[in-house]
């Protein structure tokens, strides 16, 4: 049985993985991963707009990894719409690195699920094998981590390398051109570093549990030796 300081430390490494799974799910599940403002350039050149008048010419958009929408504003009021990510734009995207983001935050999921029930497994009892152990503890935390980062990494290089913002935005738009003002990173794509760090905060836990450190005794009474204990 582990002491009671190892299983404080394995029991918050448990907290803290399923805490990670709650997070990636919640942001896999939310539509604000990017939001933004778009400039209906057509529009504006149509009626050659002067910087006060642009602004009948901006509207938002807003998207996630499954589903997003956007206000349209083209000089005759803003026009809502939403699209679905899964099947309709998969050919307008980079649909390798989209499948690509979804495959790491699965695996940050099952990593981090897994990394949850070997912290219970040692909370409760030592394991016989080592991959049970804090070593795997360690592995599976690794792993969870690196899955998330990859899944954000490979998000900013949609928007900023391969323009994801702005192919959403012209998507089946035949007759106007949106460019991009403004891109600003929501709530999920924090959710996501959060979950990361709280891989790298159970690493460190785990790095501290497996330190000795000093126990202390109470005073015993002395013990009196007498002759027959020496005979003895």
């Amino acid at each position: 049985m582990p002491n009671c300081f190892k299983k404080t430390f394995f029991a918050l490494a448990a907290a803290l993985s399923f805490v990670s799974f709650i997070l990636i799910v919640i942001a896999m599940g939310t539509q604000k991963w990017m939001t933004g403002k778009i400039l209906c350039k057509t529009g504006a050149d149509l009626v050659n707009a002067t910087d006060p008048e642009l602004v009948k010419f901006i509207g938002d958009i807003y998207y996630g990894l499954f589903r997003g929408g956007k206000i349209r504003q083209c000089g005759l009021g803003g026009r809502r719409s939403k699209f679905t990510i899964f099947p309709h734009l998969m050919k307008k995207l980079n649909a390798g690195l989209h499948v690509m983001i979804l495959i790491f935050l699965c695996g940050a999921i099952s990593f981090a699920l897994v990394s949850f029930g070997f912290c219970i497994l040692n909370a409760i009892k030592v394991p016989y094998r080592a991959i049970k152990g804090p070593a795997g503890i360690c592995l599976w935390n690794l792993l969870a981590g690196s899955f998330t980062a990859l899944a954000v990494t490979s998000f900013i290089a949609a928007v900023k390398l391969h323009r994801l913002t702005e192919r959403i935005a012209n998507f089946q738009e035949n007759v106007f051109q949106f460019v991009i003002l403004e891109e600003q990173y929501e709530s999920s794509v924090w959710l996501c570093v959060a979950s990361a760090t709280s891989h790298v905060v159970n690493l460190l836990l785990i790095a501290v549990s497996g330190v000795r450190f000093p126990e202390f005794r109470t005073k015993t009474e002395e013990a009196t030796v007498t002759a027959e204990d020496i005979m003895y």
